[in-house]
Order: C-alpha cells, then structure tokens, then sequence
C-alpha cells in the first residue's frame, strides 16, 4: 500500500471511550498494536477521551507513546506512571461529614412535625408521617463515595514529571476531554472554546467522575461528571477540529459468559451476577454502552469513516479479573495487542480507505 506523498495526519482523529481501568489497560494494549501495525499511527490530528479513556489520550498527546506506556504496565517495577488503589479509591471525608451535618439538621427539622398534637393538612397515620419525614434522609446521602482529588494531583505529577505540560495549548497535539456540567446537563468539551485553561489533569479527574462512585469535579464555581453518560464517540467534535477519520478504541462491550467460569472473590461462578452489585451495574452500563455506539458507529457525520477497534464479547470475560493482580493486567494487555494486530492485519487487506488517510502497513 502507498500513502499520498504527504499523510494527512492532522484528517484523523483518536477517540477512546472510558471503560475502568481493565478498559484503559485494553486501549493501551490495542494501541500498542497499532502503533506497531501501522505506519505513523502514533501521531493523529485529534485526540478525544473521556472516564480512563481521558488519561490515555492526555498522555499521546502530550507525545508519550502507547509502547512506552504498554511496557510500563507490563513491569510492575517500572515506576514510569506511578499510579496506586489508593490514589483512587480515598474515601470522600467532606461528603460524609456533610452527611452527618445534614442528617442531623434534617432530622431536628423532622421530629416536631411528628407530634401529633400539630395540625396537618392531611390526616395522615403516624407510621405514613415517620415515612415522609425519613425521605427528608435522601438529601443527605453523599455525592459520591470516593473523591478524585488525590487522583487529579497524581496525574499533575506525572505531567510534569514527564515534560508534558498541564495545559491543552501547550500540548504537541490536539487533546479533547469530554465531561457534563452538574448542573446545567451541558457537555464540556475541555481544550475546546471556553475550557481551553482547564489544567488537563483537572479535565481528566472530572471526566472520570462516574456518578455515585466518585463525586463531581469541581472547576471554578461549576460541577462536572463523566463524559460517557450521552456519546462513546463524540465524533462531532472531531468534527468540528477537521478529521475525516475516526478510530474507535472501545473496551466497554458486555460480557459475554456463554456458560464459562466467572472469577470471583468467593470461588468461580456462572452468572455475572455471582460478581454482586458493582459488575450487575457494569455490565448494565456495558449494555447500554454497545447500543449507544452501535447507533453513533451506523450514522456517522456526513464524510466520516470509522475504524472500530473492540474486544469479542467472550473475551470479553478477562475484564472479570481482578486488574490488581498483575498476571490479570498482563493477560489484559498481551490479549489486547494481540487480537488488535490480527484485526489490523485484516482491515488493511480488506482495504478500508487506507490509502486516501496515508496510513499502510509496517
């Protein structure tokens, strides 16, 4: 295959879907393969992330390559990205102590209304009252479990440490971070018009602000969470900064267990659901996720190809792992690499546009 005489890198855009940290570990080990598969593939025009997929795209665009990160997370000695459990998985102490402060205010606004010598407009039982007064509790619940905040500093670190820059504009590529304001529902488009001062890190602790884990962001006065609620592509915005092609590097695809042993902490299983709560809700999201990009993958903006990058459903079942263990990052990322390369090898004999985008095989 011959590229034109000058590829039109800056036509193609890099769009990485959140997915967990199993999900970051696949977009590396996927990346890795392409980076190796294909010609110049580790300098596009655009990158887009959001949730994990944020932190992997930040870190290309600031010209780290997806093989330096892929053999960082392949030596657990390797201190390259220094990120731990507890970096994000610290308790949210400001939003449990608004809950003891608000329950208690909650509950002295609550108790005289239960004396039954006051009048009520509603002759109501006193069980029916205690209910009432009790649903003034939902208020009070937290914002999240966890905050993000020891995560965002983390990622300050490393971007300085490594000479990247925590500003979109000094960045050596173009970098998008998608989130959605709290309070207005409006996406945020960090790097875009009217966020491009966001430090990145700050736009990448939001963008990962999945709603009741974690808490919202704030910036300035606003709050921000995830953004993946409502777009796995995002491909207007790529779009909008001129590509024509758009690889979609997705790692959030359903579970597919067709019978097989699903790890768990207690034995193996059968059923996702012998994983509890947290995986019947990630594979709720899963599911929801397949249908929004299957829709956005169907009808793509007018004079927009799409290069579609995922795990099979059944293999999908390596994400059941626990991603703490390193021998399950390994097989997460080796796995990645090695389908990507096979998926590539095809693509490219099929002929997918390759040429008009400048990209060929190694």
């Amino acid at each position: 295959m011959s590229p034109s005489a000058n590829p039109p890198r800056d036509k193609i855009a890099l769009s990485l879907p959140g997915g967990g940290v199993s999900g970051a570990l696949y977009q590396v080990g996927a990346l890795a393969a392409l980076e190796d598969g294909i010609e110049g593939s580790g300098d596009f025009g655009t990158y887009i992330g959001h949730a994990g997929g944020a932190v992997v795209a930040a870190c290309l665009a600031g010209g780290i390559s997806a093989n330096r990160l892929y053999r960082a997370l392949l030596d657990p000695a390797d201190p390259f990205f220094p990120l731990e459990r507890r970096h994000v998985l610290a308790v949210d102490t400001f939003e449990w102590q608004r809950m003891l402060r608000t329950a208690y205010l909650a509950v002295r606004h609550g108790v005289p209304r239960l004396d039954p010598r006051r009048a009520s407009p509603t002759p109501v039982g006193t069980t029916d009252r205690i209910v009432e007064e009790l649903d003034r509790l939902e208020d009070s619940l937290p914002a999240g479990i966890f905050t993000l905040d020891k995560f965002e500093r983390v990622l300050a670190e490393f971007f300085e440490r490594r000479e990247i820059g925590n500003v979109f504009r000094y960045l050596p590529r173009r970098l998008r971070v998608i989130g959605y304001d709290l309070d207005s529902g409006e996406r945020a488009v960090f790097g875009g018009a009217g966020f491009e001062q966001t430090p990145i890190s700050l736009a990448c602790a939001a963008s990962c602000a999945v709603p009741l884990f974690f808490s919202p962001v704030r910036i300035g006065e606003r709050h921000y969470i995830e953004g993946g609620l409502c777009s796995m592509t995002h491909f207007d915005v790529a779009k909008a900064c001129g590509a024509e092609l758009t690889i979609v590097v997705n790692p959030r695809v359903p579970v597919s267990t067709r019978g097989e042993s699903v790890p768990t902490g207690h034995g193996v299983g059968r059923s996702v659901r012998d994983k509890g709560l947290i995986w019947v809700l990630n594979q709720s999201r899963r599911i929801a996720s397949k249908a929004m990009l299957d829709g956005e993958v169907q009808h793509p903006p007018e004079g927009m190809n799409v290069l579609r990058i995922e795990p099979h459903p059944e293999d999908a079942v390596l994400f059941l792992k626990n991603t703490r263990s390193f021998e399950a990052r390994r097989v997460v990322l080796e796995h990645a690499y090695r389908t990507t390369r096979a998926r590539l090898a095809t693509w490219l004999e099929a002929g997918g546009g390759q040429e008009r985008h400048g990209l060929r095989a190694r």
